[in-house]
């Protein structure tokens, strides 16, 4: 799986976490506006829904041209203001709930990817796959088309927002698992506490 590429042509992204991109860069969300322009997206709507590969495409381009702190500033943006499960209250509850706010976010044909009323998730972008592997040690296995930065930004996002008053949470990448970056299929972080 690339990175930058969309599994489906048909995958929208809700306007509210596209406006993570000028939260993501703030102070110069002039420039955020053109690079979402120049793919595409005009004037992002909280309640629009735009294509995901116009959103891949402006990742790309900020990538290329500005840099990865940008994309991880982004995807640090995305808890704050993506639409998430409401039944999040424990560290390991979060990191579990992403892949589920992943999916309540991103819609094929019209057809939201999570129904939050009768829990059926729909394939066809990937998945955020949490795996306890120790006491205060869990895993995040990334299987999707969106930047490493940015996931890394999602996962630092969310740590800090729901870890518990005291704790530090550490955080690192698997690196002998492969990174798409790299090419592989997916890219593996260790986040201890």
């Amino acid at each position: 799986m690339a990175e930058f590429v969309a599994f489906n042509k048909n995958v929208e992204v809700n306007g509210r976490t596209i406006l993570s991109v000028l939260d993501g860069m703030k102070g110069f969300e002039a420039s955020a506006k053109l690079v979402l322009s120049k793919n595409g997206i005009e004037n992002p709507q909280p309640n629009q829904w735009y294509s995901q590969q116009a959103w891949l495409n402006a990742f790309k381009e900020i990538s290329k041209t500005i840099g990865e702190q940008t994309l991880i500033s982004i995807g640090q943006k995305v808890p704050e203001n993506a639409e998430w499960p409401p039944d999040v209250n424990s560290l390991e509850t979060a990191f579990q709930s992403i892949d589920i706010a992943y999916h309540m976010n991103h819609r094929i044909n019209g057809t939201p990817l999570f129904n939050p009323e009768t829990g059926v998730m729909l394939e066809g972008i990937g998945h955020y796959k949490y795996q306890k592997t120790g006491e205060k040690e869990i895993t995040m296995i990334c299987e999707n088309p969106y930047p490493c930065a940015f996931d890394k930004g999602v996962i630092k996002s969310v740590a800090n927002r729901f870890k518990p008053a005291g704790v530090k949470v550490s955080f690192k990448e698997g690196v002998a698992m492969g990174c798409r970056a790299g090419g592989a299929h997916k890219c593996t972080y260790v986040i201890y506490w």
